[in-house]
């Protein structure tokens, strides 16, 4: 897979997904609008890749159409197109049904399924104009079925998984696609902090589903939409 004539926004790409993402794009020649609301992550990745075609945006509220319009607008002035999405924002916490699920639902419905809204209707004219594109969600294998304190995280979930869904069935007739990942634990030093006893000869690296959303980005994979794809372990 070629990106060398591809120009890729991803946001949270200063976090442990967006970094793996936005490294194995940039192994592949995408030109890249990394996004994050930390300055000094952004700063950090660009070194990590010397010689990538890296434009970063800090700052941003991706919750707000406004900002996330901006974001498009500085992708289009850098690299006078977007042809792909790559969306790795995202939030969890857990409570039972009741008044500390409904503290959450504002966090968890908009760092979720708000800016997964936002930042497709921001990009999405660019796409149009061009009849191509190719959009990645993050979405989660819990949106598929409520569980025991996963009310809210569960509901916020599945409205990415409807809104991935719609967007594809809008724009059958296009050259765009749009789907989502949906990962299992994830082996970051975040998750190997939190859980210091887990076994996690199950976890999938972030690098393992880099490749799989890479596929979801490229040509090849114009035949899949409106797909939620479970990246759930990697398999030795």
């Amino acid at each position: 897979m070629d990106f060398r004539d591809r120009a890729i926004v991803v946001t949270g790409a200063a976090g442990n997904l967006g970094r793996a993402v936005a490294t194995e794009l940039a192994g592949r020649g995408a030109a890249l609008v990394c996004v994050d609301f930390a300055a000094a992550g952004l700063a950090a990745l660009e070194e990590a890749l010397p010689g990538a075609k890296i434009a970063s945006i800090a700052g941003l509220d991706l919750t707000k159409i406004e900002d996330a319009q901006q974001m498009a607008a500085r992708a289009r002035e850098k690299f006078g197109r977007i042809d792909g999405l790559v969306n790795t924002i995202g939030g969890f916490r857990m409570a039972p049904v009741g008044a500390e699920a409904l503290k959450d639902w504002d966090f968890l419905v908009n760092l979720n399924a708000r800016a997964v809204l936002a930042t497709s209707a921001a990009v999405l004219p660019a796409m149009v104009e061009r009849d191509y594109g190719r959009i990645v969600h993050i979405a989660a294998g819990a949106g598929h079925r409520g569980a025991a304190q996963l009310a809210v995280y569960s509901a916020a979930k599945a409205a990415v998984m409807r809104i991935v869904e719609s967007i594809a069935e809008e724009h059958r007739d296009t050259g765009i696609t749009a789907n989502c990942i949906l990962p299992g634990t994830i082996d970051t030093p975040q998750n190997r902090a939190a859980m210091p006893d887990a076994d996690t000869k199950s976890w999938t690296p972030p690098g393992d589903i880099a490749k799989a959303i890479a596929f979801l980005l490229s040509h090849e994979a114009g035949a899949i939409t409106g797909a939620a794809i479970p990246v759930t372990q990697r398999i030795r």
